[in-house]
């Protein structure tokens, strides 16, 4: 599909990379990593054609058609999302537009046997044909089905392009890409604007796509679903590894450490030759010795190593002083806009050491929660905080709020007490701070820049309730791990919202989920709560079509002459069945709420209480299952 050849792209500071030979074949799926400034998104554009390469030549197939996400899109539009999508493709504008010009023709003539008049019947055919094979007929479900996995509702896709935010600019751009089905994708971060549904509703897509993908994402666990190769931009070259993320993170470890070494005996041969040449230089009869020495320095090859030191830094939330049992009452909070409400009478009490995933769609209401928590917009109900709670609150507008006047360094500098401030280097430096650019004004940086330094601040910042509103969007996969493991060691409390699986998974023992206007409170792991999520129906509803499934089979048996004896047997079980079932029910609401006021630094008690409701949870199942298979025989 497509071909490198000789590939190179430089710029004032040097070449990004050169002399790249490689081939992309159909079904590829290639993770593109590299450091930031590598020239991940240069390639992209490269191989899109809107940056031309400075050396060598991308070969193409004919007619390859390409789908393009960048990062910066612009989308100049007058019609509705639905319709954004709808008229994108240009093939079925003109033969549809055409369809409708003969189906007029054919209504208003009457000279049905002359040669013009066959002709448009015989253009209609082929017209039809073309139509088909271009799957026109499946084209409006197409969309539909696109836009609903995205996760645009019925009203949303009815919204103009215009209203929307940058956010659900990019998802319709995305469902614009891929209704159209390109033979190749190239994504630069898709899942930066999407909630954690449409990430797994997009990875699915991408995994049964019959094209080649290649895309950057900081998304650990998105690239080792999706991608079966990766290509890495390092020392100004292309390195191709025929492996997922993580299994080509973990040979690339073991290729550094084996450079180390070779490096290491590198350095040690070229101190001894560069003694010998010091020695021999001066000596009438040793100096031809030491100009072949010279030469062969000159012409080996030094061995270049990237550590990583950001990996192996250890950061820790310094906890301030520790507060009351409860750190957070909240009782009948509501917020609505409008006529439109988020959430009503959301009453929960958050006890010390929780550690609490907000998740859910965009839209829901997350980031207005965590603001009526903050008290920063008008809410109905009250929000109370314990005794000592010091909040730490990350919003995502927090980068507006630094001093554009300060340099990064001061800028952090002004916040770290005590240890810490013996590492404001390295800690700058784990958020991709390093060398001259901690002596940069805040106000000369980047959007994505300016939330980094906003997070490393809160970092240095010390609390015991921490709120964070989308940590993660503009961080690096090793930046990630910096913050992953100090939020896991990190002794107060928080109150997280993120859409990136692998960060949120083995970080909360709470879920939040803003569900039918409420808050609904999960003690699954993050899969049971996705596999939950996903499924059509949730299991009440499961339950209520099968009870209305059983009542119409019960009715047509009913309305026979006679009743069979085993029928009846199977109808007293299933309703004995339905009695245990909602009996088993009730007792799961209890040990829920019993779960929701635990103390968490109970753990006996907690774990206790915790196994009760697993067991609970697997009896309603049991005779759910038992039900079913009831049913089935009724």
């Amino acid at each position: 599909m497509i071909q490198f050849d000789q590939l190179g792209y430089f710029l004032p500071q040097g070449y990004l990379f050169s002399q790249v030979n490689l081939q992309i074949n159909k079904g590829d799926k290639v993770g593109l990593v590299g450091k930031n400034g590598a020239g991940k998104s240069t390639l992209l554009r490269i191989l899109s054609g809107s940056v031309k390469p400075t050396d060598g030549q991308v070969h193409q197939s004919k007619n390859l058609k390409l789908g393009f996400l960048t990062q910066d899109i612009q989308i100049d539009s007058d019609k509705s999302v639905y319709n954004f999508l709808f008229y994108s493709n240009e093939s079925l504008n003109q033969i549809r537009e055409r369809l409708d010009h003969i189906n007029n023709e054919l209504t208003i003539r009457t000279d049905y046997e002359t040669e013009s008049y066959l002709a448009l019947l015989d253009e209609l055919s082929d017209l039809n044909h073309r139509f088909q094979v271009l799957e026109g007929y499946q084209w409006e479900e197409k969309i539909k089905a696109t836009l609903e996995g995205l996760g645009f509702s019925l009203l949303d896709q009815q919204k103009m392009i215009a209203q929307c935010s940058g956010g659900w600019k990019m998802r319709a751009e995305l469902a614009r890409i891929l209704v159209n089905t390109p033979d190749i994708l190239l994504l630069d971060e898709p899942t930066n604007h999407l909630d954690i549904l449409s990430i797994s509703w997009l990875e699915n897509y991408l995994q049964r796509f019959e094209g080649a993908v290649i895309l950057i994402s900081h998304d650990r666990l998105f690239l080792d679903n999706v991608s079966t190769r990766t290509l890495e931009i390092s020392r100004q070259q292309i390195f191709d590894f025929p492996y997922a993320y993580s299994k080509y993170k973990e040979l690339r470890a073991e290729e550094m450490e084996r450079l180390e070494q070779a490096k290491k005996q590198q350095d040690k041969d070229i101190k001894h030759a560069e003694e010998l040449v010091e020695k021999f230089r001066a000596k009438k009869n040793k100096a031809a010795f030491a100009q072949s020495l010279i030469k062969k320095l000159d012409k080996t090859e030094r061995i270049v190593v990237e550590k990583d030191q950001v990996a192996r830094l250890k950061l820790r939330f310094p906890l301030a002083v520790q507060p009351g049992k409860w750190v957070l009452e909240i009782n009948q909070l509501g917020k609505s806009y409008d006529s439109r409400c988020l959430f009503k009478e959301v009453s929960i009490t958050v006890g010390r050491g929780e550690k609490i995933a907000l998740l859910g769609p965009n839209g829901v209401g997350k980031s207005t929660l965590l603001k009526a928590i903050m008290g920063s917009i008008p809410h109905e109900g009250e929000v109370l905080l314990g005794h000592n709670v010091q909040i730490s609150y990350f919003a995502q507008d927090q980068a507006e709020k630094l001093d554009p006047k300060l340099s990064i360094y001061d800028t952090v500098d002004l916040i770290a007490k005590g240890d810490l401030r013996k590492d404001l280097r390295s800690i700058l430096g784990a958020f991709l701070f390093s060398g001259e650019d901690i002596d940069k004004k805040v106000g000369v940086l980047s959007g994505g820049e300016r939330t980094r330094l906003a997070l490393c601040c809160l970092l240095l910042s010390p609390s015991n309730f921490l709120i964070l509103d989308e940590p993660t969007n503009h961080l690096d996969l090793q930046s990630k791990e910096v913050l992953k493991e100090a939020l896991v060691h990190y002794e107060g409390t928080f109150i997280i919202v993120s859409h990136d699986r692998e960060f949120v998974d083995g970080l909360s023992n709470r879920i939040w989920d803003i569900e039918n206007q409420g808050v609904k409170i999960h003690h699954f792991s993050l899969q049971e709560y996705l596999t939950y999520k996903t499924q059509k129906t949730p299991l009440v509803e499961e339950q209520r079509t099968h009870k209305e499934e059983k009542k119409v089979a019960i009715h047509k048996e009913e309305s026979k002459p006679r009743i069979d004896k085993g029928l009846q047997k199977i109808q007293r079980e299933i309703q004995q069945l339905e009695q245990q079932i909602e009996q088993q029910e009730s007792t799961l609401k209890e040990i829920e709420n019993e779960l929701g006021s635990i103390d968490y630094e109970d753990k006996e008690r907690y774990n206790s209480v915790l196994n009760k409701y697993e067991g609970a949870k697997s009896n309603v199942d049991m005779l759910i299952k038992k039900w079913e298979e009831k049913a089935e025989l009724l």
